[in-house]
């Protein structure tokens, strides 16, 4: 097998431990680019809603007219950043997409520095800033793969997330602290350079240290290819249509936390940010403990932590008091990174090679592309029923969701079905018989529908 071709282990094994991990040296370098820049981009993201305020006199519909700009892009173009990915070398569009994502903070920076900035400039460049990472998003996921080996990919994606959750917590309150002390202006440009570590991790990562996944084929801008293929594998099907719901209707903690803290806590910000505080602690308790995991993601766990999510995002709209609620938020924040790992790493081991950035694509998009409806959504049944049932139907939602859709997913697919699979490296594909227990060692059922299937090495 050549030095470019992943090695695949043999189902059921465990996911590669976090040292070794760790010691692969493209990995780390991504991993650190990524923790430097996303520090920035949350600075920027707090600094970015304080100008808009500034700017505004206030304006709360202002700073969701920015969210709502940074994330349609990502509705209107992720597909296509995914079919890009998979035509083009990952490494080479993350080098442009990440130029452009600093030249934008640059620029914010600068007009900010100046004094010429302008809600509409701040608009303008949101949705740019929108728009490049719409298409850097299954790019960079997707290259995660390409960095260290398949039995190590479960592992990889939990770190991922986990520098991610370092990042959400850290940067919120190194902008708090710059912004009092220098203005917002310094932050984008703070932003700006932090850029530089990634651009420096890609440029130096030796091209033959990248698993590719074998050779382009024609035709590999299609998008139907990547909704065939979901569509007809249920380890992908359930992953994907789960996240969908619980993206949508779960996941909008940005919203209900501001929302408890203000209309039923009566808190300041401050209030809110410790808010905010414990649930990204919770969900970089949770980040940590899946890298940390033994054994491989599987179907199952995926259910068991979204009825958990569920559940205790349901109690979080019972709390009676603020205490109790802040303190709730940590394992929901851990139940809910644990339904995204989950998700992200069964999608990866699953995806043909060839069809991964598009494939992740889809999935980034049910999982932040459902956001524009979530939020409204929330905000309509706050202003009906009050903040405590947006959190209770939330819950319930997500929750339902997982005990309903394994039973729906399996139902589509005859046991001993027979599908075309492809080589991991790109070789011509073969018909093998259909094997819904996958890398998971699980079945794809719900834990009331009797015994698992366990694959066998």
């Amino acid at each position: 097998m050549s030095a470019n071709r992943p090695s695949y282990p043999p189902r059921g094994r465990k996911p590669g431990p976090v040292p070794a991990t760790l010691t692969v040296r493209a990995f780390r370098r991504y991993l650190l680019g990524q923790l430097t820049s996303n520090i920035g981009t949350w600075m920027q993201r707090a600094a970015q809603d304080l100008l808009v305020l500034q700017l505004t006199g206030n304006s709360g519909s202002a700073v969701g007219i920015v969210t709502a700009l940074q994330f349609l892009p990502q509705t209107l173009f992720g597909l296509t950043g995914g079919a890009l990915a998979d035509r083009y070398p990952k490494r080479r569009l993350l080098l442009i997409t990440q130029t452009a994502m600093a030249a934008q903070s640059l620029l914010l920076g600068i007009l900010t520095g100046t004094g010429t900035v302008s809600l509409p400039s701040v608009y303008a460049l949101a949705f740019a800033l929108g728009t490049a990472t719409a298409v850097d998003s299954p790019a960079r996921n997707a290259l995660v793969s390409e960095l260290v080996s398949r039995d190590q990919v479960a592992t990889a994606v939990s770190l991922n997330s986990a520098q991610f959750n370092v990042a959400r917590i850290l940067g919120p309150a190194a902008a708090g602290l710059t912004v009092a002390a220098v203005g917002t202006g310094p932050v984008f440009l703070i932003n700006a350079v932090s850029y530089l570590a990634v651009l420096y991790g890609l440029i130096t990562i030796p091209a033959g240290e990248l698993r590719h996944p074998g050779r382009r084929r024609p035709g590999d801008m299609r998008l139907t290819d990547a909704f065939r293929h979901i569509a007809t594998t249920p380890e992908l099907l359930l992953p994907i249509t789960l996240v969908a719901f619980v993206g949508t209707f779960g996941l909008n903690f940005q919203v209900t936390i501001s929302l408890m803290a203000i209309t039923v806590f009566h808190s300041g910000a401050a209030a809110f940010g410790y808010l905010s505080t414990a649930y990204a602690a919770g969900s970089l308790i949770g980040a940590i403990l899946a890298a940390n995991g033994k054994q491989p993601p599987t179907a199952r766990r995926l259910i068991t932590a979204t009825v958990a999510f569920g559940v205790l995002e349901a109690a979080l709209g019972l709390m009676p008091g603020y205490g109790t609620f802040m303190a709730l938020l940590i394992p929901a924040g851990l139940a809910s990174v644990t339904v995204t790992t989950t998700a992200n790493a069964l999608t990866q081991l699953h995806v043909d090679p060839h069809l991964r950035s598009r494939v992740l694509s889809v999935y980034f998009l049910v999982l932040l592309g459902g956001t524009p409806i979530g939020a409204p959504l929330v905000g309509v049944v706050s202003d009906a029923l009050g903040a405590r049932s947006t959190l209770i139907l939330g819950g319930l939602i997500s929750a339902v969701s997982a005990l309903a859709l394994p039973a729906t997913v399996t139902g589509r697919h005859r046991p001993n079905r027979r599908r075309r699979t492809a080589d991991p490296a790109g070789a011509p594909l073969t018909d093998a018989p259909d094997t819904s227990a996958g890398t998971s060692g699980e079945a794809l059922t719900s834990p009331s529908q009797g015994r698992s299937s366990r694959s066998r090495p």
